[in-house]
């Protein structure tokens, strides 16, 4: 492959990875469970890739760089499978680390009470 095919497929992986599962700063811990959940499935995916890239394809039907993107795009989604279904047990242990997180964060930086932000309006 020349090295404008390698940037247009690292382009179209990069593309085909919709978001990077991020840390919710408020979240409920239904969004920190889904946030731990996308983790491990771009981990899944990740851990997978390797596997899928020495494959051989005829020449007839298949190869091409168009193969190489469904590849890539079918690996994505063998990771959210793996992950979805309980996966390696990676998701419990990041979203307990998430709720950590969390929580030493919101009591750092308390959020102001009602009274606070009265005592605030009068002021002003």
């Amino acid at each position: 492959m020349d090295t404008s095919a390698d940037m247009m497929l690292d382009q179209a992986s990069t593309l085909a990875m919709d978001r990077i599962p991020r840390m919710p700063r408020a979240g409920s811990p239904k969004a920190i469970r889904e946030a731990a959940v996308e983790f491990e499935a771009v981990f899944a995916a990740q851990m997978l890739k390797p596997m899928f890239e020495d494959l051989s394809s005829d020449g007839l039907f298949g190869g091409g760089h168009a193969e190489d993107i469904y590849r890539s795009l079918m690996v994505r989604e063998f990771g959210k499978l793996i992950a979805q279904r309980g996966g390696f047990g990676l998701a419990d242990a990041v979203a307990a680390e998430l709720l950590k997180a969390q929580e030493a964060q919101s009591a750092a930086s308390p959020t102001p009470g009602p009274d606070v932000a009265q005592a605030k309006e009068t002021k002003q």
